[in-house]
């Protein structure tokens, strides 16, 4: 039982311990703990959305869709906010500080040329110090490695993508890097209350000593806190070579920001695809859900026109959202219909190896739907 209280008292995830509701192929799911509501916790919540740029209006707006078919008690504050944008628009981070919580698509970034990314303008502006990307092998749905379930946590305002950098003199250029406790406090504590056994920290400290030799005495010094998960190290460089060759050695990695990205979008690869993994971006007081993975969160052209982007990233991302707001019955029903839907396989996009539309997908898991 004591198990079954962590998971259920995750804000972000319980897929792990608690199936979502339903049947599988093991038999009728098997409800631990029955969520006790407190009054007034059934009102609608506002969510700021962003669209976004490439997929991020097809996929979004399929969100909408299947969150209106459940009746989920949710309303969406809508925002046009696109990659080349100076800057995001304030109201828009008003509307972000009120509602506390956030859907997005992608956001192009400009390579080059001194614009700032406005993702990052969002997690600095907000604070959003934690990232999470789960990473976890889908029923139904072919890969080389089977048993992956990994979460990878990293930092997210802080290193190399606070963007803190300059020129000393022309063609030298120099960045600061630097870690803080808080992601470690806050891996350990996903770790506990999800029940996960292990976190492992990713790092460079043989060679940059000091800033990730300082991260590495956080997550010592917070590991000490948490005696029932065990705690290890691993070499960014080791890191990647044991994802693609044993993943499901992982469970809980954490990582300052650069090998965060680079970490998350391996793992991603292996499990099935950056189109069917969500994630999230999260601070003290607001959090913003999107694809986990950031590779193909903006897609190509081609895809946007021939209307065949992959929902299934951003619907579990919207899942996650929804046991965030506590909401999680709405969560294990989403969660389920998606699931149900990759198992069948008779609808999934290009990069799943079918050819179906976003619409066709939306329609199925509508359809599915408890």
């Amino acid at each position: 039982m004591e198990a079954a209280r962590r998971a259920s008292a995750s804000p972000l995830l319980r897929r792990r311990l608690l199936p979502a509701g339903g049947s599988s192929a093991c038999g009728p799911a098997r409800r631990w703990v029955t969520y006790m509501p407190r009054p007034g916790d059934g009102a609608p919540r506002t969510v700021t959305l962003i669209p976004g740029d490439g997929i991020g209006p097809l996929v979004t707006g399929a969100v909408r869709e299947v969150m209106e078919a459940m009746h989920a008690p949710v309303a969406f504050e809508s925002y046009a906010v696109h990659g080349d944008m100076p800057a995001v628009p304030g109201e828009v981070v008003e509307s972000i500080r009120r509602n506390k919580v956030c859907l997005k698509g992608g956001l192009a970034t400009p390579l080059g040329g001194g614009v700032s990314s406005l993702n990052l303008q969002l997690r600095k502006e907000l604070d959003l110090f934690a990232s999470l990307v789960h990473c976890s092998n889908l029923p139904g749905l072919p890969t080389r490695h089977s048993g992956v379930d990994i979460v990878v946590i990293r930092e997210n305002t802080e290193g190399e993508y606070a963007g803190l950098e300059h020129e000393v003199v022309p063609g030298v250029v120099e960045n600061l890097k630097f870690c803080s406790e808080r992601i470690a406090q806050y891996a350990f504590e996903f770790a506990y209350l999800n029940n996960r056994k292990k976190v492992t920290a990713v790092h460079k400290a043989n060679i940059m000593k000091l800033a990730d030799g300082l991260f590495l005495e956080s997550c010592r010094e917070v590991a000490t806190k948490y005696p029932g998960i065990k705690y290890n190290e691993i070499i960014v460089d080791n890191c990647c070579m044991q994802l693609v060759s044993k993943p499901e050695q992982f469970d809980v990695m954490v990582t300052p920001n650069l090998y965060g990205t680079l970490v998350a979008n391996v793992a991603a690869g292996i499990a099935g695809g950056s189109g069917v993994m969500p994630g999230g971006n999260v601070g003290q007081d607001h959090a913003i859900f999107e694809q986990g993975a950031s590779a193909g969160n903006v897609g190509n052209p081609k895809i946007v026109e021939q209307k065949k982007a992959n929902p299934v990233a951003l619907l579990l991302s919207s899942a996650m959202m929804l046991r965030h707001l506590q909401f999680p019955s709405f969560a294990d029903r989403l969660e389920t219909a998606v699931n149900r839907v990759i198992s069948e396989g008779k609808y999934k996009t290009k990069d799943l190896g079918g050819d179906s539309l976003t619409q066709e997908v939306v329609d199925a898991v509508i359809a599915a739907l408890d």
